[in-house]
């Protein structure tokens, strides 16, 4: 039921796929695509920060009537700036120093880290009738978000959710430029990703996916070992473990992220 988005670039979809997507304009994280009137949306834009790193700049959604526009800083509903904790018929919004939430009683809860991760949890009546940058929610991997009609790349896929916004010139990521594999970090992703703490995550969680995610990471940093780079996607490995009901250990440490 959770579509998430962290680190460098990565989008896991509610089916669970696993893909990289670095486009930095505007694009569909979700939302629902069956009716013209849309009960809810998600729109993301990501932006790189004074490290080079991708962040989420803001997050633009819309639940029936409300329209709800969120900085690192600021929650703006219809408009106006709001004060937090926020409610207004059947939606919540809260933030602390370190997470934004959102819940909606139509059925979606989305929590960022007012950086570069944010999940989506929907609940299981939009089924099969979401679109965007989470997929079709379908349960079925794959199959129609990167194969039905002609098989896709991530980055053809991605580029097919922007918003197209008249003065726009963001430029869409090159479809040409598939990202590399990377195997030969696998060893050290899946040390990190298996050690003593997450030893309750295993059976929550397909490890294999975040490994992966790991040595995209490793590769894209280019040994440059700052703590985003190898942090981001076991941060997120820890955050869904917890959302899944595993119960992580305590993994940083003073040296490590």
């Amino acid at each position: 039921y959770v579509c998430s988005t962290w680190g460098n670039n990565h989008f896991k979809t509610f089916d669970g796929d696993i893909y990289q997507f670095p486009g930095v304009c505007e694009y569909n994280f979700a939302s629902d695509c069956q009716e013209s009137y849309k009960e809810f949306s998600v729109q993301i834009q990501r932006t790189l920060n004074s490290n080079n790193h991708p962040v989420i700049q803001y997050i633009l959604i819309t639940v029936k009537d409300f329209t709800v526009y969120l900085t690192p800083k600021l929650t703006v509903v219809d408009g106006q700036i709001v004060k937090t904790p926020y409610y207004s018929s059947g939606l919540l919004i809260e933030s602390s120093d370190i997470y934004t939430k959102v819940y909606a009683r139509l059925g979606l809860i989305l929590i960022w880290n007012q950086e570069d991760a944010l999940m989506v949890e929907l609940d299981s009546k939009f089924n099969n009738y979401t679109c965007g940058l989470c997929g079709d929610y379908n349960g079925i991997p794959i199959y129609n978000e990167f194969i039905d009609g002609g098989d896709y790349n991530s980055i053809t896929y991605g580029n097919l959710q922007k918003i197209n916004k008249p003065n726009d010139n963001c430029e869409d990521p090159d479809e040409t430029q598939a990202l590399p594999s990377c195997n030969e970090h696998r060893e050290e992703c899946e040390r990190l990703l298996t050690s003593s703490a997450f030893a309750d995550c295993h059976s929550h969680l397909n490890v294999e996916m975040y490994v992966q995610a790991c040595m995209q990471d490793k590769c894209a940093c280019n040994g440059n070992e700052d703590s985003f780079c190898l942090c981001s996607t076991i941060s997120e490995y820890s955050r869904q473990c917890s959302h899944a009901g595993g119960r992580p250990g305590e993994w940083r440490t003073e040296h490590f992220c």
